[in-house]
């Protein structure tokens, strides 16, 4: 489990991160989300023991986070950082050897790995030859090669096409489930939401949410109501405590004031048909990232 717990960082009289706290737990992936300048790769930066901290501190399983660790950790920044004159598989299996692969080793693990991210093709062609979609799964190659403990990525969908993100989730979910610790930064919330199995949201340096994915909808889940009958619903509006929200015939989305109005409403719509669906409406993860940073 990586933890952080009070993470804090100014840049002179500039607070850039507010007793930052949350935690990445193995066998997990983790979606780190907020606007531009929210402190995202700061944090992510201080994870990694690039940039300093003024308070605070990152653990490791209940210790605090030493150099030998960080070499189990994976890291791919947003920017790119290849080399662009280096031929793809041998640019992975140079940095499979620094960190202590045989030649063999390597080279073995380095192709699996491109194969797997959709590269097979591309082994011998030079990094600055790929489209830059295929230079994104690169970097994150570069990232996995040494099989990380704790994997760490600065908007790894960007830049790739619904197909390559779907290949990158695949391999991301496959690492989480043989029990590395995901954290991965997005600004396309609804991947975000496919993928993650817990949230972060940061805005102006402050964890404004954070927890499970199904926890924070249903902390955040209102008495907004989905209604579909067999029967005209139109008898909602005359419904006290209730605010129709889209009506179409049978079917219905309100609000209510209270579960006891909740109720009420399921009562009469049975009474008055068949109902088959009768549901909160779960907000989605862009629905909560816009409550929580107002």
């Amino acid at each position: 489990m990586l933890q952080l717990r009070g993470i804090t960082k100014s840049y002179g009289s500039r607070r850039v991160l507010d007793d930052v706290a949350f935690d990445v737990a193995p066998g997990r992936l983790t979606g780190f989300v907020g606007g531009n300048g929210a402190g995202k790769t700061t944090t992510m930066r201080i994870m990694l023991g690039v940039l300093g901290r003024d308070a605070g501190e990152v653990t490791l399983n209940g210790a605090p986070v030493t150099a030998a660790d960080r070499r189990l950790f994976g890291y791919m920044p947003e920017e790119r950082g290849l080399y662009p004159k280096m031929k793809v598989l041998e640019h992975i299996v140079y940095l499979a050897r620094l960190h202590g692969f045989s030649k063999t080793d390597a080279a073995t693990r380095a192709t699996a790995l491109l194969e797997e991210l959709g590269l097979g093709e591309r082994l011998g062609d030079n990094v600055e030859t790929l489209s830059l979609g295929n230079q994104q799964r690169a970097q994150i190659a570069a990232a996995l090669v040494h099989d990380p403990e704790v994997l760490i990525l600065d908007e790894p969908f960007s830049g790739l096409d619904p197909i390559a993100v779907d290949v990158v989730a695949n391999v991301l979910q496959t690492r989480a489930a043989q029990g590395a610790s995901v954290l991965f930064s997005s600004h396309q919330l609804d991947v975000v939401e496919r993928l993650c199995d817990d949230l972060v949201i940061i805005a102006g340096g402050t964890i404004r949410a954070a927890g499970t994915r199904e926890g924070l909808r249903a902390e955040h889940t209102t008495r907004r109501v989905e209604l579909v009958s067999g029967t005209d619903a139109g008898w909602l509006r005359d419904e006290p405590g209730v605010e129709v929200i889209d009506f179409d015939g049978g079917y219905a989305l309100f609000e209510a004031d209270s579960d006891e109005t909740v109720q009420r409403v399921l009562q009469r719509a049975v009474a008055a048909g068949d109902v088959t669906t009768f549901a909160p409406r779960r907000p989605t993860l862009a629905q909560i990232f816009t409550e929580v940073i107002q």
